[in-house]
């Protein structure tokens, strides 16, 4: 406990496990490894390489995307009927993605006190559900990985919004689901993370278990 946060101006908040809940569980990233049959692949180098070549583009559709995904891995898509699957299991994630009960609310009320962003390893279709949810009304700003062809390992992402909203990075704060990506990137660029950890099972502090304690925080 006993973070100050007074000096933060900006959130930096991450989309799927943080303001999206996945339409499917495991998350559609962790049975895509399981399906492209990558058993000896550690998950953190799987991720960083699947997020490259599946969220750094904005392809037309889901076919052209994994058609790429199977290239960049060297993966065969037609064993095992691969291809098939992953483009099923997309669609499925896509349509029955939701928003956390608590997102709308708590983005409402920090959006009273602090710039919101939105800062996303993410699908080429990731404005549709946006859009759907009518949730561009909370940020500031949106950094789609598709748009802007860099992930959030990367310290340059981070870099980016304090430049653009011209602030320092203990003026900025990280707020996301995973160690890997969110915690660890926003490091990189000197930024400080809570970690969101719904099931309370992750090693990291500081953390919360709902966006409703993260406002309690802030």
């Amino acid at each position: 406990m006993g973070e100050d946060y007074s000096k933060t101006k900006i959130l930096i908040f991450d989309l799927w496990g943080t303001l999206l809940e996945n339409g499917i569980f495991p998350s559609p990233a962790r049975q895509t490894k399981k399906i492209m049959g990558l058993f000896e692949m550690s998950f953190q180098e799987y991720i960083e390489t699947f997020e490259k070549a599946f969220m750094t583009k904005d392809f037309e559709n889901l076919k052209q995307a994994f058609d790429h995904v199977f290239e960049e891995m060297g993966v065969d898509p037609k064993d095992y009927n691969r291809e098939e699957r992953l483009i099923g299991l997309w669609n499925k994630n896509k349509l029955f993605v939701k928003p956390y009960d608590d997102t709308f609310e708590v983005l409402e009320t920090l959006k009273k006190k602090y710039k919101i962003i939105l800062l996303t390893n993410s699908p080429f279709y990731t404005k549709e559900i946006i859009d759907k949810f009518d949730m561009d009304k909370y940020f500031d700003k949106t950094y789609f990985s598709y748009e802007t062809g860099l992930l959030k390992c990367e310290k340059k992402s981070f870099e980016k919004v304090l430049k653009d909203f011209k602030v320092k990075p203990e003026e900025a704060l990280m707020i996301g689901d995973s160690i890997e990506s969110d915690m660890m990137g926003a490091e990189k660029a000197s930024i400080a993370g809570i970690l969101i950890d719904r099931r309370d099972k992750r090693e990291f502090e500081p953390k919360v278990k709902s966006l409703s304690a993260l406002k309690e925080r802030l």
